[in-house]
């Protein structure tokens, strides 16, 4: 069965929809191991910060399967199929790493290279899945994480979620 890790992030508040969005990911997969929260400044656009968190699953369905799924948690959370890429929203459920899967099939990118880019991905993952390594680089998250060049830095751990 392989493990899955979903990146989650709101600045549409986010004090409702990452909890809700928790239970829906107990109730879709059973137990979660759960990162701490990060908060961050907007990536392309001026707004809201950002809450941001990884957690780790497992599940016997396919990749696409529970991209699916994580899609309609999205709507369920008020989030528009016509959303734009940099832009304020309710909720973002990203399947990010999906066992050793490589996949590369229009919208669905496993690892998706955002675990590379962006700390708000990174350091929640790094932080649940220190040794787990990137299915292309072979780099532990840990290793990723030292080497992460955080000169411009501007993301705070909040907390451990309560729900």
């Amino acid at each position: 069965m392989p493990t899955g890790f979903i990146s989650i992030g709101s600045n549409i508040d986010k004090e409702i929809h990452i909890p809700s969005s928790l239970t829906a990911l107990r109730d879709l997969f059973g137990e979660l191991t759960i990162s701490s929260i990060f908060e961050s400044e907007p990536v392309g656009f001026v707004g809201d910060s950002f809450h941001n968190l990884v957690v780790q699953f497992e599940s016997d369905l396919s990749a696409k399967e529970v991209a699916k799924l994580l899609k309609q948690i999205e709507l369920d959370h008020g989030r528009s199929r016509e959303s734009q890429k940099f832009s304020a929203r309710t909720l973002d459920l990203d399947l990010i790493l999906y066992g050793e899967q490589i996949i590369s099939d229009g919208r669905l990118q496993i690892p998706r290279d955002e675990i590379e880019r962006y700390a708000f991905v990174l350091e929640p993952l790094a932080e649940i899945a220190p040794n787990a390594t990137h299915p292309i680089s072979k780099c532990s998250y840990k290793d990723l994480w030292r080497d992460f060049d955080k000169h411009d830095l501007r993301q705070t751990k909040i907390e451990k979620p309560t729900s």
